[in-house]
């Protein structure tokens, strides 16, 4: 048998996405839903957006990354992967959550959908007002 490598899992959330990461000592590898993150997310700034914990704490190239990672959009899954991929490297340093803070990715980006509220088109917006 092979020798166990520890395997560094965490939940990331932003909007209505949730990304599942699993973060194992290798070569740089990042796979998001079976898919090359380049591909997955289809534009360049989406894939940086998701992996820039790792720059930030500069160990782009010395962890496997595997996120399974549903709901929302792109833009959403992004931030939820990021958010993930974060909590992930705090449990494998502790050391690193100055870092990660400061840059702002273990804070969680509260923001969500307001909800449509009943007699009106959306959830702020109105019906014209007709006096008479």
């Amino acid at each position: 048998m092979s020798a166990e490598t520890a395997v560094f899992s965490a939940t990331g959330r932003r909007k209505t996405a949730t990304a599942r990461v699993r973060l194992v000592e290798g070569t740089g590898k990042l796979v998001a839903n079976g898919r090359n993150f380049e591909s997955y997310f289809s534009h360049e700034n989406f894939a940086k957006q998701a992996y820039s914990p790792l720059l930030t704490v500069e160990m782009r190239e010395k962890f496997d990354i595997t996120v399974n990672v549903t709901g929302g959009g792109i833009s959403g899954q992004a931030g939820a992967v990021a958010h993930g991929i974060a909590r992930a490297l705090q449990k494998f340093n502790p050391e690193l959550r100055a870092a990660l803070k400061k840059a702002g990715h273990i804070t969680r980006d509260p923001r969500e959908k307001e909800r449509k509220k009943a007699g009106q088109p959306g959830a702020r917006k109105r019906f014209q007002f007709s006096k008479r």
